[in-house]
């Protein structure tokens, strides 16, 4: 890689950085310090003659004494809160993950995904009901893995919409805390929470991961917060395999980079479902789905509209109904007849916009994916 393309990325991981601390995530700004000051070192070892490496090494050198003093300034605010008596007690810091309202999806709001559906009601939803018809157990952790924009936030969901449950939703932006020690605390409290909520009113608790590569992947470069967040949900995850029948909490996890997880979290996931892009009928379906609600003219061909979108994501798919859409409202309101209702779509209205938009997916992608499945996924 050439010196100029290096500096770069440096340059961004500094502006990440910056953007950080001026948010006062610290966490995140020292690693995007350190970042930095690693690929400028690279350039000084790749170019060791250079009369500007020793410039590049004391930049190194000053980035890496900032991360330092971040790090240095969590731990001086840990000691402060803790002395302060600020730690809550573990219900109103469980209670800020809980969805009081559930999102409104259904399993029959998701075009195809037949196989993650089937996984999820034999996972969750089956034994919830039934639970005499599962005398060997069933699986508490599944983990829903994709590209992005494919269903995998919507199956979850659906899951909340099917059963009467508690349904909490966790990421690392709102388990990742400015206070050292803070995180593992949270992650402690949001199991206990759900444990003795499922006992005590004996439903279902979900607690949903988005992102869960942000949570439990491991980097290279990572401070020690994260090997304890992570170590805190081997333990949970552990604990909820040996519970009872009265304890019906679940995992369900959402990843777009399920190489980033640490094999110890692949084993915790008994169930490891693959939500493919949409094919060429789920397309179809797709289109026939997000036009439901709008006015077709009558030379608009679902068929042609799915062989044109090869590689596009169920999103992608919606995004394109929505600005086709879009088109018709916009006419209407520089005629200024606003009393009026938009004309119908028209297929010349779907190829202008599918003229300017690229497909999210790429056949690259979707091969890592397969690839990874055939290692590493399982399903019913």
């Amino acid at each position: 890689m050439s010196r100029a393309y290096l500096e770069s990325i440096a340059r961004k991981y500094i502006d990440e950085a910056l953007i950080h601390e001026k948010a006062g995530n610290l966490t995140e700004a020292a690693k995007a310090y350190r970042k930095a000051a690693r690929i400028l070192l690279t350039i000084v070892s790749n170019n060791p003659s250079d009369p500007l490496s020793s410039m590049y090494r004391e930049i190194a050198e000053s980035l890496k004494k900032k991360a330092d003093a971040l790090e240095k300034r969590l731990e001086g605010e840990t000691k402060i809160a803790v002395r302060s008596g600020e730690e809550d007690d573990y219900e109103r810091v469980a209670k800020e993950f809980v969805l009081e309202e559930k999102p409104p999806v259904t399993f029959d709001d998701i075009v195809g995904l037949e196989e993650a559906k089937q996984t999820l009601f034999d996972c969750i939803v089956y034994p919830s009901k039934r639970p005499d018809l599962f005398p060997l157990g069933w699986p508490r952790g599944i983990l829903l893995y994709g590209p992005p924009g494919c269903g995998k936030t919507m199956l979850a969901a659906a899951v909340a919409n099917e059963i009467e449950c508690v349904f909490m939703q966790v990421d690392a932006a709102n388990i990742m805390s400015k206070w050292l020690g803070d995180a593992e605390k949270r992650v402690a409290a949001i199991f206990r929470y759900a444990r003795r909520r499922s006992a005590e009113e004996r439903k279902p608790v979900v607690i949903f991961m988005d992102e869960a590569d942000a949570l439990l992947g491991v980097y290279e470069h990572e401070l020690g917060g994260e090997a304890r967040v992570r170590n805190q949900f081997l333990k949970e995850m552990d604990g909820l395999v040996n519970k009872g029948r009265d304890v019906m909490v679940y995992v369900i996890a959402a990843t777009n980079k399920p190489w980033r997880l640490d094999m110890g979290f692949l084993r915790r996931f008994q169930r490891r479902v693959y939500v493919p892009p949409p094919n060429l009928e789920a397309r179809k379906m797709l289109f026939e789905h997000y036009t439901k609600c709008i006015r077709l003219a009558p030379d608009v061909d679902f068929d042609e509209l799915a062989r044109a979108t090869e590689g596009f994501s169920a999103s992608d798919i919606r995004d394109v109904v929505m600005e086709a859409y879009l088109i018709t409202v916009r006419e209407l309101f520089k005629s200024g007849r606003l009393d009026d209702e938009p004309r119908p779509v028209t297929m010349s209205d779907f190829k202008r916009v599918l003229a300017r938009k690229r497909p999210s997916i790429t056949p690259e992608m979707v091969r890592l994916y397969e690839e990874w499945s055939k290692r590493f996924g399982s399903t019913m």
